[in-house]
């Protein structure tokens, strides 16, 4: 007798079975040698942990600080305590009599509080970055699309973005005077080379393939500048707009030297020539957490012009 063949119904069997079970799922009783699935961790959980670390690190170093001058190992001269660098800081905020007994009242430093100080600051670094991104990003363009100007104007870009401020701030104060239009210039001067050479690089990093394909589509040459160059050269700007900006905003202790009341750094030069070494460190201090505030400005502005940046 001969064996009737099963194969073809074994298998049907099989995979009958096989299908039962993708359907039903995994049964109660699973094994222990089965992998358990993890949960992924809470987005919060993460941002707090982060955030205990910054703010623990921010104690250790006011512990720190305020252990070394509890302990008098350094003079308040050289290092006053934070106790005193808080009370400068109120003082400079606010109404105060000029001394016990006397009904006079002075308000703020110089005759301005420190906010106005900060504020005047900001007001000619904006005017400075924000002509520097005007004539920057132009001539950026320029230069980028037109080999002739590109190789005319590169050495003299290199050689003005070189220069430190300072070099350049007493002819600047024989040009036009020891007022703001001085101290605008010398911004405008810190924050445009950063920017044009950004747009070049932007320009010049774009792939000629994306040119062509809006060209074979029928695109003219603006509409190429526009809908193609622009969009792809931006986040090369916005990194030369954030540089600049960190750059203009460290100048701006130079360009508030001669004649800047009111400025968050001419207010920190003045304080420091006068001993007030508490009033000066808040005056650092405003400095380093402005910079910190615009940075994080235009990082968010990029994030909303830029979208698509980091996400390819």
């Amino acid at each position: 007798m001969t064996a009737k063949p099963v194969t073809s119904t074994t298998a049907s069997t099989r995979a009958a079975t096989a299908s039962e079970l993708a359907q039903s799922g995994p049964g109660p009783s699973s094994g222990p040698d089965e992998p358990t699935r993890r949960r992924p961790p809470w987005p919060g959980r993460t941002r707090l942990r982060l955030w205990g670390t910054d703010l623990a690190a921010f104690l250790v170093v006011l512990f720190v600080w305020w252990a070394l001058t509890g302990s008098k190992m350094i003079q308040p001269l050289f290092l006053p305590s934070p106790q005193s660098v808080v009370r400068a800081f109120t003082e400079a905020n606010s109404c105060r009599p000029i001394a016990a007994g006397n009904p006079r009242v002075v308000c703020g430093e110089q005759g301005y509080f420190l906010w106005e100080h900060l504020l005047a600051s900001l007001q000619r670094i904006g005017i400075g970055v924000l002509a520097g991104i005007a004539v920057g990003v132009l001539l950026g363009f320029a230069m980028a699309l037109v080999p002739v100007l590109d190789r005319l104007v590169e050495p003299y870009l290199s050689f003005l973005r070189s220069l430190p401020p300072l070099g350049y701030i007493g002819l600047l104060i024989v040009w036009f005077g020891i007022g703001d239009t001085s101290k605008i210039w010398l911004l405008f001067l810190a924050a445009f080379p950063p920017i044009a050479l950004a747009t070049i690089d932007g320009v010049k990093g774009i792939r000629s393939d994306r040119v062509h394909a809006a060209q074979s589509l029928g695109a003219s040459r603006m509409q190429v500048l526009r809908f193609v160059i622009l969009p792809a050269s931006l986040p090369s700007i916005m990194s030369g707009v954030r540089l600049a900006t960190g750059f203009a905003w460290t100048t701006v202790v130079a360009a508030e030297l001669n004649n800047g009341i009111p400025g968050i750094g001419g207010l920190a030069y003045l304080s420091g020539t006068q001993l007030q070494t508490p009033l000066t460190i808040a005056c650092i201090i405003v400095i380093g957490i402005a910079a910190i505030l615009l940075d994080a400005l235009i990082k968010r502005i990029t994030s909303l012009l830029v979208p698509w940046q980091g996400r390819a």
